[in-house]
């Protein structure tokens, strides 16, 4: 009973902590601000405390437009575990309550064929007409009661498949959302990393080019020190958006890791690839940044790109370093520009490393 108390207590004082920043902040107290400032409370989600503390110190107050990126960034995904425990638990929900309905009509038929097996002895045994009217009504009343358990199952076998596919569909969605970042709804690490492996092995196995360009946000870090994380944030959305405005089709794109996204090109060789990498550095760079909280003009963002394809017994590792040393080289160089393994620059910096 301590233990409730002691339980029960606790979660109030967050609930009163969450509920007195949301009434000194002035904030609305929709749900979705509740849970951020109970998960604030909590001390949980450290990156979630330092955001807005900082937020906080640098402005005094949170707005709409921070509060929802928080909440993005920061708590939307982490609900996708709990999800897939909710459908798991569904679909062996429905398989148990399928089961007993498959047992009952098991039980059913037993009973079923006992009574076929007893009439069949006294059919043989009866001497009188009513003797074999009533063995024959015990035979029908069976008989329908077979046939309504028979009509119960084969309707509840109906609604268990859609079920069980509409269970499958919200799975499936779910897997989708595993392998996106929340932030830039581009492919995450995870989702990278699995195609990168399918695509070296099929270009490898049927001979076609395949191209990988890996982008870096130009001081990246300044526009946190100077700005922020939520304006950093937005920054990742700007280069996210810019990629998927420009890369169509078969063309794999995600967000590598911190400030670094990946473009895969199956199909492509290196010179198209240094286009494709040119449009989208040109694209990001044609984008003005503007801050959501003020509407204050940061200026534009640039990219450092760097370019690789793959070459015959390579594997997905070699591709990757080769791919980086580029980047890293055109970051060497001066920034906001694409670099690939046939500019001299990226034989220097090749050299470099392994002196």
């Amino acid at each position: 009973m301590v233990k409730v108390l002691d339980e029960h207590e606790r979660t109030m004082a967050f609930a009163e902590v969450a509920l007195g920043q949301i009434r000194s902040l002035r904030q609305t107290a929709i749900p979705r601000n509740y849970e951020i400032w109970y998960v604030y409370a909590t001390g949980y989600n450290a990156p979630l405390n330092k955001i807005i503390n900082e937020t906080l110190a640098r402005h005094g107050k949170l707005t709409e437009a921070d509060l929802e990126q928080i909440y993005e960034t920061y708590l939307s995904h982490i609900k996708t575990t709990d999800r897939i425990d909710k459908v798991g638990a569904r679909v062996i929900g429905e398989i148990d309550d399928v089961m007993k309905v498959l047992s009952d009509a098991l039980g059913m038929t037993g009973s079923y064929d006992a009574s076929l097996s007893g009439a069949t002895e006294r059919l043989s045994s009866a001497k009188s007409r009513e003797q074999i009217k009533a063995i024959v009504e015990t035979l029908m009343r069976s008989t329908n009661e077979m046939r309504e358990t028979n009509k119960a199952l084969e309707d509840r076998l109906t609604l268990s498949r859609s079920e069980i596919s509409n269970l499958q569909q919200s799975l499936e969605a779910i897997r989708a959302e595993s392998l996106t970042d929340p932030l830039t709804g581009l492919g995450n690490r995870k989702y990278f990393d699995r195609m990168i492996d399918m695509a070296v092995q099929s270009a490898l196995a049927s001979g076609e080019p395949l191209s990988l360009l890996l982008f870096d946000i130009d001081h990246f870090k300044s526009f946190n020190d100077s700005y922020g994380h939520l304006t950093g944030d937005q920054v990742l959305r700007l280069v996210g958006l810019s990629m998927k405005q420009t890369i169509k089709g078969q063309d794999i794109t995600a967000r590598y890791g911190g400030e670094e996204f990946a473009v895969l090109l199956p199909n492509t060789a290196l010179r198209q690839a240094l286009t494709v990498a040119d449009h989208i550095r040109r694209a990001v760079m044609a984008k003005e940044l503007k801050k959501k909280s003020t509407g204050e003009i940061l200026g534009r963002v640039t990219i450092s790109v760097g370019v690789s394809m793959l070459k015959p017994g390579d594997d997905t590792d070699a591709l990757i370093e080769r791919a980086d040393a580029c980047l890293y080289a055109a970051k060497r160089n001066g920034r906001n520009r694409v670099i690939c393994e046939a500019d001299p620059e990226f034989a220097i910096e090749s050299h470099s490393r392994v002196a």
